[in-house]
Formats: C-alpha cells, sequence, structure tokens
C-alpha cells in the first residue's frame, strides 16, 4: 500500500525570477534577471472574458476538434476564467540588468535553502535513493531542483493556473500562442489527471506542483513512482521525484558523470564569453590550448561549456558539462544550473558529513 507524504503548503517570501522561458523547459521562470524593484501599478479588478471574442471562439472550436471534447463543455470552463492585470503587470515589468554570478548566488543558495535540503534528504532518503538508483540521477540534483522552485513544496503558487493561461494566451500578444498551447494542454491535463481546472493553483505563468511543470511538460514527463494510478506533483513525493529524474533523463542525463568544474581562464578569453550560450561548443583540449586551467584529469576530447562565473571582487569561470546542460534544459540559464549544482553539492556534504 502506497503511503501518501502530503507537500507542504505554507506561505514563504520567496525570491520571484520573471519572465518565461521556451519549451521544452520544465519550469516557465527564467533566471537571469530579477524583477524591477517597483512593480507597473494596477488598479484593474479581475474581469470575466468575453468568450465571443474572435481568438477565444476560434480557440474553443479547434481544441474541440482536435482533441473531441463539447465545445458547451470548453465554453463553460473558460466562463470561469478572469483575466488578470497583475499577471500582465508581472510579465511586462522591466527587468534590472542581468545578475552577476556571485549577486544571484547570494540570492538563491543561501543557509536556508541548503539546511532545508538537509532535512528534506533526510526525510526522504529512502526514495531519493531508489529513484536514483533506477534512474541514474543523482538524489543530490533532485532535492536542489524542487529547493529552488518551491522551497521543497513551501511555495507551489497562488494563481488558478485557469487564470494564468487564459490571461497569458488572450492578453499578453508576445506569447500568446505558447500560452494558448498550454491552455489546451491544461484542459487535457485535467481530464486525464482528474484536476479540477477551476481549483488548481500555481505560477503566474502556469506552472504547477513542488517542481513547477508547466502543463506540456507535466502531461509527458510527470511519472507515476508510487504507482496509484496517478502523476500527482502537488502531493506525491514518489510522483514529484520521479518525474524530476525522468525529466532529466528524458533530456540526456549521464550516470555517473559530472556536472561542473572549477575553472581559471586569461582575461581575454573571459571577456569573449557569451552567458546566454548553453551549447557544448568547446573541447577540453581546445580549452586549455587557450590557457584555460582545470583539472587535468579531464580528457580533451570532452565537450564542454565555458560560462562566465563573476566572483565579487574578480571575474571567475567554471566549466559545465552534458549533465550542467541538462540542468540547463530544466530552466535554460546558466545562473539556474550553477545554483542547482551549488545548492546540490552543499547538501550532499552535510548528509555526508553527519549520516544518521
Amino acid at each position: 500500500m502506497k503511503t501518501r507524504h502530503r507537500l507542504l503548503l505554507v506561505s514563504f517570501a520567496a525570491l520571484t525570477l520573471a519572465a518565461c522561458a521556451t519549451a521544452p523547459a520544465a519550469s516557465t521562470t527564467a533566471a537571469n534577471t530579477v524583477p524591477a524593484a517597483t512593480t507597473p501599478a494596477t488598479d484593474a479588478p479581475p474581469t470575466p472574458f468575453d468568450l465571443s471574442r474572435p481568438d477565444i471562439d476560434s480557440w474553443i472550436k479547434d481544441v474541440a476538434a482536435r482533441n473531441a471534447i463539447p465545445a458547451a463543455e470548453l465554453r463553460a470552463l473558460l466562463a470561469e476564467g478572469r483575466s488578470q492585470p497583475r499577471i500582465i503587470a508581472a510579465m511586462t515589468r522591466p527587468a534590472e540588468a542581468v545578475l552577476a554570478w556571485w549577486q544571484y548566488s547570494e540570492k538563491l543558495v543561501t543557509e536556508t535553502r541548503i539546511a532545508q535540503g538537509e532535512e528534506f534528504w533526510r526525510a526522504n532518503r529512502a526514495r531519493l535513493e531508489a529513484i536514483s538508483a533506477r534512474t541514474g540521477v543523482d538524489p543530490a540534483y533532485l532535492v536542489a531542483i524542487v529547493g529552488i522552485e518551491t522551497s521543497y513544496g513551501r511555495n507551489t503558487g497562488s494563481w488558478r493556473v485557469i487564470d494564468a493561461l487564459m490571461t497569458l494566451g488572450f492578453d499578453y500578444p508576445p506569447r500568446g500562442g505558447f500560452f494558448r498551447s498550454e491552455l489546451e494542454q491544461f484542459v487535457l491535463l485535467s481530464r486525464q489527471e482528474r484536476l479540477d481546472p477551476h481549483t488548481t493553483l500555481g505560477s503566474y505563468a502556469g506552472a504547477m506542483g513542488a517542481p513547477q511543470f508547466i502543463p506540456s511538460s507535466y502531461r509527458r514527463l510527470a511519472v507515476d513512482g508510487s504507482g496509484d494510478g496517478r502523476r500527482d506533483l502537488f502531493l506525491d513525493w514518489d510522483d514529484v521525484l520521479s518525474s524530476v529524474a525522468n525529466y532529466f533523463v528524458a533530456s540526456g542525463w549521464q550516470r555517473g558523470a559530472p556536472v561542473l568544474a572549477e575553472a581559471t581562464a586569461p582575461a581575454e578569453v573571459i571577456a569573449g564569453l557569451d552567458r546566454r550560450n548553453l551549447d557544448l561548443d568547446a573541447t577540453a583540449g581546445a580549452l586549455r590550448a587557450r590557457g584555460v586551467s582545470f583539472d587535468a584529469s579531464i580528457p580533451d576530447g570532452t565537450r564542454v561549456l565555458l560560462m562566465p562565473a563573476e566572483r565579487r571582487d574578480d571575474p571567475g569561470v567554471r566549466l559545465g558539462f552534458a549533465n550542467f546542460r541538462v540542468i540547463t534544459r530544466y530552466n535554460r540559464s546558466i545562473l539556474y544550473a550553477m545554483a542547482v549544482h551549488d545548492i546540490a553539492e552543499a547538501v550532499r556534504a552535510r548528509v555526508e558529513a553527519s549520516p544518521r
């Protein structure tokens, strides 16, 4: 018999990282910028959508025909949705300058998150070890993902997903097509997993559960880790952790392979780095030939990514491997992936230092 382990749904003052990543990221949060200190003012209240709008009417007819869902059922659901001006404000607020690595790290790689990660690992040791043995994904990185995304389930979002996806799908033209597609996926997900589409909560961009999967990722990559016939990313840690592991495996995670290495590089090499680059576009040997120094045991033929990792007092670099790139598939940012790595290793060190 399966034992459910309810996720904590306690609110906390978390760092909000705005903007949307492109598919196939699991989460819709992007991690290179933080919102400006002030949010664009909006006093407009939430309002119902006009279902006679041509774009909404067309969406209903298309989705109904494509999925054999009665159009009346879709209209009844969308009639409950509300356009939320605060969501548009959050999506359109100006971003501050891109953070240096040390600034970003100070915000995410915190003592609280590491301590909570140690507690989480100890409470879930058996399932983490079982999932890792089955999938090859290092348990430290499973812990770190749910730690960064929702502080181990404490903050899974307070927006109705139907409101978020309708608002961004029909009232936010820059990404309307993407979010209309996610709205369709949410409708299908609700039917498949017996979610109540009227009350399901998530982020202001429609990401759900402890791992913050958008609907398409939920449908494609979520796993029924507990074997109860449902894929529950809200209340079932077996499902949550198995699903994150499955996401990594689908993105190419290599069992036992490294993630990141420290490095040093000449100033002219650092000056030419582009933090937007997520590709393993160099070999270890080619970087050594340019004066980059790192662990001598790394074979020259290894494909790597040399990336900026600014320290408070001087520029810095780090070396990412194939498993590092896997983490950037979850959220398309080297800063996010470096934070995941550092939390993972800090939590692991504490667990190993005092096993109990």
